[in-house]
């Protein structure tokens, strides 16, 4: 059984609870950080949180914590992951996993280093229909892969912050391509190296620094695209 810390009491902490409480009978969110008061006590009593804090540190060194789940804006990953690394906890962190590659190559580096589990948690590619067309695939029906295409939208974002590109680390490309990037390799096998990038970005409707739609076309070292 993990007792997991959730940090971040919003829309994100809220989607991986209710997950982890419906689908892992055996592991349970016990803790909640939350930068706000109220929301770290709401938090808490929806999920019957024995220890809440505005103190991150706090909770994830906490001596019941097993497992740390980073549910934060992206600028305060690398931050949280860090504190995993100085307390050797386990720990998943929500995509983006780093606003740069830079970032996120630091952040895997902590984790290494401490000899801890790292977890990114790359949630849409494990819905039951993605699983099942990869059954297809690996039975070989489908034959060898030479094409994937995936596409995401929505209509903006949750919160506030992600309107900073300096806080978010980008636009659509980041927050919405990271899933279309991941659903691809599986298909074409995660082993398989890409050799070339296309992409277009632009912003057209949000006012945002960042883009708002953008389009890219990765090439793989077997020909795949």
């Amino acid at each position: 059984m993990q007792r997991i810390a959730m940090l971040g009491g919003g829309f994100i902490g809220r989607f991986y609870a209710e997950s982890l409480h419906g689908q892992r009978s055996r592991d349970r969110v016990v803790a909640i950080y939350a930068r706000r008061e109220e929301t770290a006590k709401k938090f808490a009593n929806d999920y019957s949180c024995a220890i809440w804090s505005t103190d991150m540190e706090a909770v994830i060194s906490h001596s019941d914590i097993t497992m740390v789940c980073v549910a934060l804006p992206n600028n305060l990953h690398a931050a949280a992951v860090a504190l995993c690394a100085k307390h050797r906890k386990n720990v998943i962190c929500t995509k983006p996993l780093g606003r740069t590659a830079d970032e996120a190559l630091h952040m895997m580096q902590l984790v290494e280093e401490a000899g801890i589990f790292g977890g990114y948690l790359e949630d849409l590619w494990y819905s039951p229909k993605f699983l099942k067309a990869l059954e297809t695939v690996k039975s070989g029906s489908l034959g060898r892969i030479l094409w994937a295409k995936s596409r995401e939208a929505h209509p903006g974002p949750h919160s506030n912050w992600f309107w900073d590109k300096e806080q978010a680390g980008g636009g659509c490309m980041l927050d919405l391509g990271c899933h279309c990037v991941e659903i691809a390799r599986s298909f074409i096998g995660k082993d398989v190296r890409p050799v070339e990038v296309m992409c277009w970005a632009a912003t057209q409707v949000k006012p945002i620094d960042a883009e708002d739609h953008a389009i890219a076309l990765v090439k793989y070292e077997n020909g795949a695209i």
